[in-house]
């Protein structure tokens, strides 16, 4: 029997089309784990959302739908551009409405959302943090960072999820790192890294407070245009570095990701220190809409 299943690509993190991270987002209670796997492929993107009708009605943790995500090449704990990308589908397709709370049931627990004013937020979960020096030297090789564009004084960072986070002084150097990305697969492989995060809090807008690039090619992905799970988490790491003073109640920046790409994006994070939940936002924009028929 023939399927068909509508299909969007929006664009997360901007709202100009061609820019931002580009997810896949559908709709459907009909599609095996195998199936999913295959549409993720044929999509190509980072990443590709699968949305369902809950599966857990009249357990206390219910939510208002099942949330997957997928790369080309695998299932995926988190994804943030795919949830804010998988909000704006909900909206378009009227099953969402303006300053409406909304839960997703996902591999990473129930995720609290909301869409206002045209934005979307997502919350994201908190990871626990130590200083990471187990592989520092090939790390730092591997990316093509020159030991001066460090600074010896901050220590990389890994989270509870694996993935490290590397401070580098200066946004002209963050743009010409060319990593060699079979060794990075091979060491992130051997190592149980996640991904790798590099920052600097020089930026290309003066009012935003830090610049990142992510890469992860171990999850099928050289490196990722605009990251939402790796944009929130950056938030405590400035904070746990020195470089964010700690608030009593709430501390917000935006984060930039993408420009070396061509794909500029933009990511609100907030902290809400007196709850301990921390939360993306993003506007987002559709560029495709279509038909997987198989």
């Amino acid at each position: 029997m023939t399927k068909k299943i509508k299909i969007y690509q929006i664009d997360s993190f901007t709202d100009k089309p061609f820019s931002g991270n580009p997810a896949g987002v559908t709709f459907s209670n009909e599609l095996s784990r195998e199936e999913m796997q295959f549409i993720a492929r044929e999509m190509n993107l980072s990443e590709t959302a699968f949305l369902s009708k809950p599966l857990s009605a009249g357990k206390p943790d219910k939510a208002d739908y099942e949330l997957k995500w997928f790369t080309p090449t695998t299932e995926v704990e988190l994804c943030g551009h795919g949830t804010i990308a998988s909000l704006h589908f909900l909206y378009e397709e009227k099953k969402l409405n303006e300053k409406q709370d909304l839960t997703f049931h996902t591999l990473s627990g129930i995720l609290k959302c909301k869409v206002e004013n045209g934005k979307y937020f997502m919350q994201i979960p908190i990871f626990s943090m130590e200083e990471y020096d187990e592989c520092k030297q090939e790390l730092i090789s591997i990316l093509g960072i020159h030991p001066t564009e460090l600074n010896d004084n901050i220590p990389f960072i890994q989270l509870s999820n694996k993935n490290v986070y590397i401070h580098i002084k200066e946004l002209k150097d963050l743009h010409k790192l060319k990593p060699d990305f079979k060794a990075l697969k091979e060491l992130s492989l051997e190592k149980n890294l996640g991904g790798v995060v590099v920052f600097t809090p020089e930026t290309v807008d003066k009012n935003n407070f830090a610049h990142s690039r992510y890469f992860t090619p171990s999850h099928g992905i050289d490196e990722d245009p605009v990251t939402g799970s790796t944009n929130g988490p950056l938030l405590l790491v400035l904070e746990r570095l020195g470089f964010l003073k700690y608030s009593a109640k709430e501390t917000s920046v935006t984060f930039e990701q993408g420009d070396v790409l061509g794909r500029k994006g933009r990511i609100g994070v907030s902290y809400y220190h007196d709850k301990n939940e921390l939360y993306i936002s993003g506007n987002a924009v559709t560029v495709l809409k279509g038909e997987i028929i198989f």
